[in-house]
């Protein structure tokens, strides 16, 4: 048992600001280490990438913008394993990223839904891949469904559904196969300012309910500031983080707010910078 006496010698310990930060953050769950990404052609050679640093707490919610041509979609499939990277690595969870992986959910603008197949069928479907038996992917199915907000919907078939009931179900698949890390590049890009509004009150219920790690990607400043723990703010000519901008903003958040509008107002000075 630890002395419990007043003594206050040399053994005392102290504990710094800088220690009480430390303990504060999260674990890192994803470290983008120095990544650079060159493409070369027979006609000339493009720096999409170069020297790459932030990353990504456990349980946090990142989102990620910038500058047409700043490579904010290159990094996003660098994490995903979808491309090799000229220099540098991804981590997740300290082991380095050489492919795609189902410790990755990712979730895109184009829906990508298959529309031969149900609304069950298509959230079903990474978890008949991992040959996950029978019992135990209708179950993780229905809860799925059930989490997004379409119980009653498992048997439509995608040109039944509209824009955001569409992107609900690659949210319900990505999170199907119990990712590590859920990405999502530019996901509410193509539908209306009111059902984008809606999408993201539902996104933040769904992430404070399952506790991933998510790194968004998004060209709407204002989507950053409603959704983000931090925004990691890109450069281009060639694509760079400029900056990684806290956002200390109770949620839910509300646009018409002075301290919103600051956010707001600095990232974009930033990216116009």
């Amino acid at each position: 048992m630890a002395d419990t006496g007043t003594d206050t010698d040399a053994d005392t310990d102290i504990v710094t600001d800088a220690d009480a930060a430390a303990v504060s953050r999260p674990r890192e769950k994803v470290v983008v280490d120095g990544l650079g990404m060159r493409y070369e052609s027979d006609r000339q050679t493009v720096q999409a990438l170069a020297d790459v640093n932030f990353a990504v707490g456990s349980g946090e919610f990142v989102c990620l913008v910038g500058p047409s041509g700043c490579g904010k979609t290159t990094l996003f499939r660098l994490i995903a394993g979808l491309e090799t990277p000229t220099t540098g690595e991804v981590r997740l969870d300290s082991d380095p990223v050489t492919g795609p992986g189902t410790d990755r959910g990712m979730v895109f603008q184009e829906y990508g839904l298959f529309p031969w197949r149900t609304v069950e069928e298509n959230v079903a479907f990474g978890l008949e891949e991992q040959g996950v038996d029978g019992a135990t992917r209708e179950a993780r199915v229905d809860e799925m469904i059930e989490l997004v907000g379409l119980a009653g919907f498992a048997d439509a078939y995608p040109k039944e559904l509209s824009g955001g009931m569409k992107q609900r179900v690659g949210i319900a698949r990505a999170l199907a196969v119990d990712p590590e890390l859920l990405l999502m590049d530019e996901p509410f890009g193509s539908v209306d300012a009111q059902t984008r509004d809606m999408l993201h009150a539902e996104l933040l219920d769904v992430w404070a309910e399952t506790e991933k790690t998510v790194l968004f990607v998004t060209h709407n400043v204002e989507e950053a500031v409603t959704l983000a723990d931090r925004v990691v703010v890109m450069a281009a000519d060639p694509g760079r983080v400029r900056e990684v901008v806290p956002i200390d903003l109770d949620r839910p958040r509300t646009r018409t707010t002075p301290a919103f509008a600051e956010d707001v107002e600095r990232i974009r000075d930033l990216i116009g910078g």
